[in-house]
């Protein structure tokens, strides 16, 4: 463990925890801010975090990745942290989900902590500020690591059907020509009917509908999804050229918590963090048994360390995301992972990453 992360352990975390787990998320996005606004703040950051090496550079699509390590969306779902990602080492970052519609979300409270499990219950509701909003923020800032933009289904129950594909084109549309790629997320557990894309016939019908295209589009599933859905999901992503998949979501399965029931039967959401490690894990590894490196595959969900992180690239991931362990571990979780990921590919001989990318599947 590095010094950074000892520090958060020992005296941030035990301060951070005992504040309103949103209260105090939104504090660390406006100090985020904050320190990416300029230079010194910049490079002071990096000095202390950044961990750069050329065995982690990843090459997709023509588009380099200095590391595979990226945040996941959902922590910066506004794109507030653009400038100050780099420095804290991220090789890339997936900011939203965004909504064609400015959403408030669901009620507060809606974001719990579960320590006992190192996880999150998460019911934001989409709560963004909406695709316009967002997509003029990043083009008014020259982000120097790549970056995905999320995109969902409005949060109203009331858009349904053929509107729900118009909802999601509409965002689409605003945001094709901006970063790196595009996550249509089609598994968001928080939404009215958010999970409905996972229906072949309306995501049928956007894929169609948005046709060919050169970015990269990834379509992020749930870990709960039904295995005979996933065949069929595949089939479209193949008739469709779409690049590939995260993998996974928020998970609604609580049956192996440890928290007591009577703590958290009142509260809804989605569990993120090491409750999803075991399903996501095994949802990666089918699709990547099933599609031998047609589709690149992005793993989130309970990676908390380098041998998480490696496990998930063996299994067939390119690239792996955090939140949760960064909010239980601190931001020096991303510096040790990545050094941990060099000293565990040099220990079996691999002089890339990519080297690695699916040597577990045989």
């Amino acid at each position: 463990m590095g010094f950074q992360t000892r520090f958060y352990q020992l005296l941030l975390k035990p301060a951070f925890f005992r504040i309103d787990p949103e209260k105090i998320h939104e504090k660390i996005l406006k100090t985020g801010k904050f320190l990416g606004s300029n230079k010194i703040t910049r490079a002071i950051i990096s000095c202390c975090f950044n961990y750069q090496n050329k065995k982690l550079n990843v090459h997709l699509n023509g588009i380099m990745f200095p590391n595979p390590v990226g945040l996941a969306a959902g922590f910066d779902k506004n794109a507030r942290l653009m400038n100050i990602l780099p420095a804290v080492g991220f090789g890339f970052a997936e900011f939203g989900s965004m909504t064609a519609n400015a959403s408030k979300g669901n009620p507060k409270p809606r974001l719990f902590r579960l320590p006992k499990d190192n996880a999150l219950i998460v019911n934001y509701g989409l709560a963004n500020d909406g695709v316009e909003i967002i997509a003029q923020r990043v083009e008014k800032n020259n982000v120097i690591i790549p970056f995905g933009l999320s995109i969902a289904k409005t949060n109203d129950t009331s858009i349904k059907g053929n509107n729900s594909i118009e909802d999601y084109y509409r965002s689409y549309q605003r945001i094709k020509n901006l970063g790196a790629y595009i996550t249509i997320n089609i598994s968001c557990p928080n939404a009215g009917d958010g999970r409905s894309f996972e229906d072949v016939k309306l995501l049928g019908g956007l894929l169609k509908k948005i046709g060919k295209q050169d970015k990269m589009i990834f379509l992020k599933l749930s870990p709960d999804i039904a295995k005979k859905n996933v065949d069929k999901i595949i089939n479209l992503a193949e008739k469709y050229k779409i690049a590939g998949f995260v993998v996974a979501n928020l998970t609604h399965d609580r049956s192996r918590l440890k928290t007591p029931k009577k703590e958290i039967e009142n509260k809804k959401g989605g569990i993120s963090g090491m409750p999803v490690r075991e399903k996501s894990a095994g949802l990666l590894r089918d699709i990547y048994t099933k599609t031998r490196g047609k589709f690149i595959l992005v793993s989130v969900g309970g990676i908390f360390s380098a041998e998480d992180a490696y496990a998930r690239i063996k299994d067939g991931a390119s690239l792996v995301q955090v939140v949760t362990g960064m909010i239980y571990k601190g931001p020096g979780i991303i510096k040790e992972i990545n050094k941990g990921l060099v000293r565990l590919m040099e220990k079996e001989g691999y002089k890339s990453i990519q080297e690695a990318v699916g040597k577990n599947i045989v």
